[in-house]
């Protein structure tokens, strides 16, 4: 067995459904990527509306819950950087697009919410950021307050105003939560110049939309509709973006809730959620999230920390390696989304 020349060795499980594992199966791997490529078709959903009184003159979304940061935030896992700032360029955002290149996914979809938003503003240094790695950025159009689907369209144009001789940009936008909105005629304005996707698997509700995407990282471990998503978009020539994660929990940042929560199973939830998109054969593959960390749903590095969870565990890895142990896992499954072709 043999490790690549950089980071330390860790055993990764390949075999089995996630839980046994037959030792035949084991295969040693960096924790890099080593040679394995960027993928323009794996997408993964980024979110810059942190916030730190060093950086941003005070907390933004860590409080979330009612929690005191930095120590005490609204999240289940704890970031390895702590209680970031998305406006901390040089520092997280740099590290977070190492990250993502680590990852294989070739492209950062940027949740946005509206023009002259604290995202919004942040958005050009992310993407400055991102172009050091060679990552490109799409776009989250999120459900802000008077959101219509001629306020999308004038979204859009904006975008591609303002950011559109950027050399990360990507002209693909998720809708979020498309649904709220029942008469999207007026994206026939921009459905021709750019790749415009509905959150939906309902094929009655994408008219005017060049695909679909789910977002939803706990629908992923049972696919629900998507085989007749997938079917039904490729014989007609659009997107299938079928979104996949590791797992989800909001119990810190939603006190109270009673969204259910998704086990990572160390792993095994990730594994059947990849395995579940490609066996429908998408055009993309979008993963929910690199850092959605209230909704415990994060490929983001996170530490082991009392009060918290952590990915000790997850495929075999234990300590330090086990921080990365999601980043990995996800470039060994865009090299199968690749292999497939």
């Amino acid at each position: 067995l043999t490790g690549s020349a950089t980071g330390p060795l860790f055993l990764v499980f390949t075999g089995g459904s996630g839980n046994l594992f037959d030792v035949d199966t084991l295969t040693l791997e960096s924790s890099t990527t080593g040679g394995t490529a960027l993928s323009d078709k794996v997408h993964v959903f980024y979110y810059p509306w942190y916030g730190s009184p060093q950086v941003s003159g005070g907390w933004r979304h860590w409080p979330q819950g009612g929690h005191t940061p930095p120590d005490d935030i609204g999240a289940d896992f704890y970031p390895a950087l702590g209680a970031y700032d998305s406006g901390d360029f040089a520092g997280t955002v740099s590290q977070h697009m190492k990250w993502i290149k680590q990852s294989g996914a070739g492209v950062l979809v940027l949740s946005w919410w509206g023009r002259g938003s604290y995202e919004d503003n942040l958005a050009r240094g992310i993407m400055d950021a991102a172009a050091k790695e060679g990552l490109k950025v799409a776009w989250h159009l999120e459900p802000y307050s008077g959101r219509t689907a001629a306020s999308t369209v004038d979204d859009i144009r904006y975008i591609n105003q303002t950011y559109g001789s950027h050399p990360a940009f990507r002209n693909a936008f998720y809708v979020f939560e498309s649904l709220r909105i029942t008469d999207w005629s007026a994206l026939s304005q921009v459905n021709q110049s750019n790749v415009v996707l509905a959150q939906t698997t309902d094929t009655t509700k994408i008219a005017n939309f060049n695909g679909m995407y789910t977002y939803d990282a706990i629908a992923g471990a049972t696919a629900p509709g998507w085989q007749q998503a997938a079917d039904y978009a490729r014989q007609r020539g659009l997107v299938w973006a079928p979104s996949v994660g590791p797992g989800y929990i909001d119990d810190r940042a939603v006190p109270g809730n009673t969204t259910p929560t998704l086990s990572r199973d160390n792993g095994a939830t990730y594994d059947k959620e990849w395995s579940n998109a490609l066996q429908t054969k998408p055009t993309w593959v979008s993963i929910t999230s690199f850092n959605e960390w209230h909704e415990g749903s994060v490929i983001e590095p996170a530490v082991a920390r009392t009060g918290y969870q952590s990915y000790e565990g997850a495929y075999g890895r234990t300590g330090a390696s086990a921080q990365t142990a999601y980043l990995d896992r996800t470039a060994y499954w865009v090299g199968q989304f690749t292999a497939s072709g």
